[in-house]
């Protein structure tokens, strides 16, 4: 598995914004950039991405920025990768189980579909209060 930099951003920018989620407080896409160092248009354009996943929740105006749109108790790592990224396992961008090898390969396709659970397990079990509070993480 190759994590993005995009990916890497995304999730970034949402512990960002998980960490001050209990104030209640909303964060400009530059406030993001600045502490976690990511280029603020690239960010913008992340955020957006999050939004349309229902990530995250973006309020206009003087004072706007965004926040979380659920709490961080049920907003899983795997869940931003997903929404940025696309499917976590793909072989040649096909999943999994789409698969079908011949011969002494036809055995392969199972390997590739633990590694598809394996990496579910780990990111889906991993929330963004998971990571702020430095909770069951690895």
């Amino acid at each position: 598995m190759r994590i993005s930099a995009k990916a890497d951003y995304a999730v970034r920018a949402v512990i960002e914004l998980a960490a001050v989620a209990p104030t209640g407080t909303t964060l400009s896409a530059r406030e993001i950039a600045t502490a976690q160092e990511i280029p603020q248009n690239f960010l913008e354009n992340i955020l957006a991405e999050l939004r349309r996943a229902g990530i995250v929740h973006t309020h206009r105006g003087p004072g706007g920025g965004s926040s979380l749109a659920r709490p961080a108790e049920t907003i899983t790592v795997g869940e931003i990768l997903l929404a940025i990224d696309g499917p976590l396992a793909a072989v040649r961008d096909l999943p999994p189980d789409a698969l079908v090898y011949e011969g002494s390969a036809r055995r392969l396709p199972g390997v590739w579909r633990q590694v598809e659970t394996c990496l579910h397990d780990l990111l889906d079990g991993v929330t963004l209060a998971d990571l702020v509070l430095g909770e069951t993480v690895p």
